[in-house]
């Protein structure tokens, strides 16, 4: 059996959604929307990568629990870059660029549950199974505002 290979990618793609997140949090500190729910989203995808770690374990994976989410010196400056041209026309196709990356990435790992889930119910391995019922659903909500946030982003962007 092959469970390891679906917890492993998952894994993989949850820690890079909140690189993802943070980033995009980062380079938008301006637009305070954006800026608090990308990182309360990338707090979910960080407790879903240490979930994935723990379940792991039980599978033979050693797996990461941390995400490295703190900002460092890059982020620091994309931070401070954010205030001083937050307002700019050229920030609102940025935001449009980095909240069509996210909608992508997020619509990935929603994938990835998927797959998770279809694996555990026909493994019959319930611990698995119940992790992806719990976590889906909020990979699920960030594709979601993603997509709205999108929706609207665009209109302000192409349209001013």
């Amino acid at each position: 059996m092959k469970l390891h290979l679906a917890i492993e990618e998952l894994h993989r793609s949850e820690k890079h959604l909140v690189h993802v997140l943070l980033g995009m949090s980062d380079r938008h500190k301006a637009e305070h929307e954006v800026f608090h729910v990308t990182r309360d989203l990338a707090r979910w995808s960080t407790d879903h990568v240490r979930d994935l770690a723990a379940i792991g374990q039980l599978y033979g994976l050693d797996l990461d629990q941390e995400t490295g989410g703190e900002p460092g010196a890059l982020e620091r400056l994309q931070q401070a870059a954010s205030d001083l041209f937050g307002r700019r026309p050229e920030s609102g196709l940025l935001l449009l660029a980095d909240l069509r990356h996210l909608y992508r990435e997020a619509s990935g790992v929603s994938l990835d549950w998927e797959l998770l889930a279809q694996v555990a119910q026909g493994a019959r391995k319930q611990d698995l199974l119940k992790l992806a019922e719990r976590c889906h659903p909020e990979t699920l909500r960030q594709a979601r505002w993603a997509n709205g946030k999108l929706k609207e982003a665009a209109t302000q962007a192409l349209v001013s």
